[in-house]
């Protein structure tokens, strides 16, 4: 509860401080110039005054009727164009978790194993080949893995005849029906989540396989293998769950990752998630909505230094004792 009020004050803190400098950076006038016909200055005040966001009201009184609304009716209030905050946050986080809960979840399970199964063969040929094909995919930009994935879909449903993989979008506005959606969602899915899998499980292969290997040769795995177990179970039941505690911690740490999006695959792949709204925020001047997602991403790096000390409890007995 102590870290819970901490992590509290400090996402206060934090969000207000984004306020003040997000005006300090973003004008909600460019907005309106170059507008045919133009709008005269009183036009102006009068689209953006009743939306705080007119720098003809003091910064102190924007400020405490933007925060005021946030503390006594959850406003995070309009963009420059007259958009909700909320309404695009509550949209586009759970398009962003679509996009990237599997591929995380997919990639974190893979590195494991690989880090497992590489670490367990140390030197040996089955080793060498993970090792230099996650060194390779590791060193591949999204942009090009995305790319390269799209021309081979591409490739692929002309060769069939048919549209397969879907390589923009989050999923068609004809599509009716439960498993029709689900199907729909799939094709739509598939490819950028390939693309994050590849450039994304090699971090964690390699931690693992370093984690493991530390672990392998300690006094206590030893005397575990000396009471008659084997290798693969002295590392199954000791040596892995000892390593798994920075891996843990390290996929809580991704929770913000997770549902504030992908920018460049998102951009790509022409999902509307908080990775294109994030640039939409910076290019449109909308402070409102800037300052939403740093208070997002806040809040669930809280949530993910959270569940990190709760990972190290459940995988470290010695903690549970201490």
């Amino acid at each position: 509860m102590r870290r819970f009020a901490g992590w509290m004050l400090m996402i206060v803190v934090a969000t207000n401080l984004t306020y003040f400098l997000a005006w300090g950076f973003l004008d909600p006038r460019n907005n309106y110039v170059g507008r045919r016909p133009p709008l005269s200055e009183d036009q102006i005040v009068q689209l953006l005054q009743p939306r705080d966001l007119s720098d003809t009201v003091p910064l102190f009184e924007r400020w405490w009727s933007w925060f005021s609304g946030i503390i006594f009716r959850w406003d995070w209030g309009v963009s420059p164009v007259g958009q909700s905050v909320n309404e695009q946050v509550a949209y586009r986080m759970w398009v962003s978790a679509e996009l990237v809960l599997g591929a995380t979840v997919i990639a974190t399970v893979l590195g494991i194993a690989l880090g497992v199964y590489t670490a367990s063969r140390q030197y040996k040929l089955a080793d060498r080949i993970g090792q230099a094909t996650s060194i390779v995919t590791m060193n591949i930009n999204i942009v090009v893995a995305a790319l390269g994935i799209v021309l081979l879909a591409i490739g692929f449903n002309n060769m069939v005849g048919t549209t397969v993989f879907f390589v923009t979008g989050s999923a068609s506005p004809d599509v009716t029906g439960f498993f029709p959606t689900i199907i729909d969602a799939l094709q739509h899915l598939i490819l950028p989540t390939i693309a994050l899998v590849i450039i994304g499980y090699a971090g964690t292969h390699f931690l693992q396989r370093s984690l493991l290997l530390d672990n392998i040769n300690a006094d206590y795995v030893r005397t575990a293998r000396a009471k008659g177990l084997t290798k693969a179970q002295a590392i199954r039941k000791h040596a892995l769950r000892t390593s798994l505690i920075p891996v843990a911690t390290q996929v809580a740490f991704t929770i913000p990752t997770v549902f504030m999006g992908a920018i460049l695959t998102e951009s790509i792949f022409g999902w509307n998630g908080m990775g294109r709204y994030f640039l939409e925020t910076i290019a449109k001047n909308d402070i409102h909505g800037t300052v939403a997602i740093a208070a997002f991403g806040a809040v669930l790096t809280a949530i993910g230094a959270l569940l990190a000390d709760i990972a190290v409890v459940v995988l470290d007995p010695r903690v549970r004792v201490s």
